[in-house]
């Protein structure tokens, strides 16, 4: 799995497996370029949009659980106009540490930026992201990363990377996201679940009355010539869902040989 991972060369890659738990419909395994990981949120939308395309489970279902390395976590559809929404439920997250002065080497990084009002935090849930609020969209989308930086401040940190957003006023989104896993040695992902997810839950934790504590809509892609529009929700009790519509761009088989 690992070397077929390698050669897609793509952010993730994931393969389907028979459920070990009976509550489960499906296990998800899911693989960068150069190791496995336990929770991904598109790799998780883009998993269960292929078991129903397929046949694996029922295209008439309104829920699947997903068995991966994160635990059980809950897949709900919808359909609107013909068209399928598909939401995961994210792993319980948590702030491991906020403040200006977090990380020298993030300061360094973000010292040409004019900071957002929320202080960087690292957060940890699934996965483990740097969050970090810049001040205008316009400055973060034409913002020119030191990716060799980034990967130091994550390896030191035992994260994946950072995660750069700013508010927006734009009608279609309220805020745009940059995510850079360095660490795993991808530049820039053009749409991050996790990452987002782990945004929402700081987003609640730091600002709970805000206007952003029970959902939002995200742009994220557009500086690799993507235009992913995410959406997140957040319930009463803070549990996050992300998703949005999935579609298939790609159909047809990979012949592999088990010695390559």
């Amino acid at each position: 799995m690992q070397r077929l991972a390698a050669w897609t060369d793509l952010v993730e890659t994931t393969f389907v497996l028979p459920p070990s738990d009976d509550r489960a419909d499906y296990r998800v395994r899911i693989f960068t370029p150069s190791r496995e990981i336990p929770f991904a949120g598109h790799p998780s939308l883009g998993t269960s949009h292929a078991v129903l395309e397929s046949g694996l489970v029922s295209a008439d279902a309104s829920q699947l659980t997903q068995e991966c390395g994160a635990g059980l976590l809950r897949i709900s559809i919808e359909h609107d106009g013909g068209k399928r929404r598909l939401f995961v439920e994210a792993p319980p997250a948590q702030v491991v540490e906020a403040g200006e002065d977090s990380q020298r080497q993030l300061r360094a990084l973000l010292s040409r930026l004019a900071p957002g009002p929320l202080a960087p935090a690292l957060v940890s849930g699934g996965r483990k992201w740097w969050l970090a609020e810049i001040d205008g969209e316009a400055a973060l989308r034409a913002w020119q990363p030191d990716h060799r930086a980034i990967a130091e401040l994550a390896l030191a940190t035992d994260s994946l990377g950072l995660c750069l957003f700013a508010r927006s006023q734009s009608p279609h989104y309220e805020l745009a996201v940059r995510a850079f896993p360095c660490a795993i040695g991808i530049d820039e992902d053009p749409a991050s679940g996790a990452a987002n997810s782990l945004l929402a839950h700081y987003l609640r934790h730091a600002q709970p009355d805000g206007p952003l504590a029970h959902g939002y809509r995200v742009s994220q892609g557009r500086e690799l010539g993507r235009d992913a529009l995410l959406e997140l929700r957040v319930d009463d009790a803070g549990g996050i869902q992300v998703g949005g519509q999935v579609q298939t761009v790609i159909r047809g088989q990979i012949a592999w040989p088990r010695d390559s």
